[in-house]
C-alpha cells in the first residue's frame, strides 16, 4: 500500500497489441480508469487487429528483466499484472523479475493463451513453465473458463471444483471469470472461501481486451488497498461495463472494450 498522497504505481508485464484493444494498451487504459500510474515491461510485440494476430516477435528475456528493474529501482511497484508471455524463455524472465519486487507485492496473473480472434499466444511447451514459474507465485490468477480448464488439465470441471483445481497449482487465490460461462458468474477462491460474483451478460457488446481490463483493474484495486473480494467485485463491474460500452464499429472482428467511456462522451 503506497504512503498517503502518493499515486500507486502498477506494472503490466505483457504483450503489445498494435490494434490497441488488448495487451499493455488495454492495461494502461484500465490503470488510468482506476486512478493509478501505469508502467510496462513488454514481453512481445504483436501485429494484431480485431480479426487476427498476423505476427508475433518476442522481446529478449534480458530486456524483459531490464524493463522491470528500471521501473522498480526508480518508482517502486505497488502491484503487478502479468499477461501474455508466449514462451518458456519469457516465463523464466518474468520469474526472475519477480525477485526484484518488494516482498508481498500483489501479483495478478492473467494466463493468456488464446487471443479473442482465436490465435494461440502461448507456445504449447511454455505451459508448464508458466505454471511453475509464474502462476505458482501469483497472488491471484484470473483465467477464463477455457484457460482454467487447460491449467487444471480437465475439460469437464466447472465452478468451485475448477477454481480449487487451479488453486492447487500454487497461487494464493483464483478468480475464474464468467465471460465464457452460460451465466456470467465469476468464481473467487482464496484457499478457504468460495464466493460467486454474478453480473449481467452483454452479448451485443465488444469483448476484445475484456480479460486484460479485468486483471489490470484487479491489480490496481489491490494496489489501492482493497481486499480480494472487493477488488474482484470492482474488476468484474469495470470489465463488464467496458464490454457493454464496447466499440463495435471499430474493426471487422471483435471490437475493443471501452473502459474509458469514449463512446458515452461522444
Amino acid at each position: 500500500m503506497p504512503h498517503a498522497g502518493r499515486i500507486p504505481v502498477c506494472l503490466s508485464i505483457a504483450g503489445s497489441d498494435s490494434g490497441g484493444g488488448a495487451g499493455i494498451q488495454a492495461d494502461l487504459k484500465a490503470f488510468a480508469r482506476a486512478g493509478v500510474h501505469g508502467t510496462t515491461a513488454i514481453t512481445a510485440i504483436t501485429a494484431q487487429n480485431t480479426v487476427a494476430v498476423t505476427a508475433v516477435e518476442a522481446v529478449s528475456p534480458a530486456m524483459i528483466v531490464a524493463q522491470v528493474r528500471a521501473v522498480v529501482d526508480d518508482m517502486g511497484v505497488d502491484a503487478v499484472k502479468v499477461g501474455m508471455l508466449g514462451s518458456v524463455a519469457s516465463a523464466r524472465a518474468v520469474g526472475e523479475a519477480f525477485d526484484l519486487l518488494a516482498p508481498d507485492t500483489p501479483i495478478v496473473v492473467d494466463p493468456v493463451m488464446v487471443a479473442e480472434s482465436g490465435a494461440r499466444l502461448l507456445d504449447e511447451d511454455a505451459q508448464a513453465a508458466l505454471v511453475e514459474l509464474v502462476v505458482a507465485r501469483a497472488t491471484v490468477v484470473t483465467p477464463n473458463l477455457p484457460e482454467a480448464r487447460v491449467l487444471a488439465g480437465d475439460a469437464a470441471l466447472e465452478g468451485e471444483a475448477l477454481a480449487r483445481a487451479v488453486h492447487a497449482l500454487g497461487p494464493r487465490a483464483v478468480v475464474v471469470t464468467g465471460g465464457h460461462r452460460e451465466q456470467a458468474i465469476d468464481v473467487v477462491f482464496d484457499g478457504e472461501r468460495v464466493v460467486e460474483l454474478a453480473g449481467p451478460r452483454y452479448p451485443d457488446g465488444a469483448a476484445h481486451g475484456s480479460g486484460c481490463t479485468h486483471s489490470s483493474t484487479l491489480a490496481a484495486r489491490l494496489a489501492l488497498g482493497d481486499d480480494l473480494q472487493d477488488a474482484a467485485r470492482e474488476a468484474k463491474r469495470v470489465a463488464s461495463e467496458a464490454v457493454r460500452d464496447g466499440l463495435r464499429a471499430i474493426g471487422a472482428g471483435a471490437g475493443p472494450v471501452d473502459v474509458l467511456g469514449l463512446a458515452r462522451e461522444r
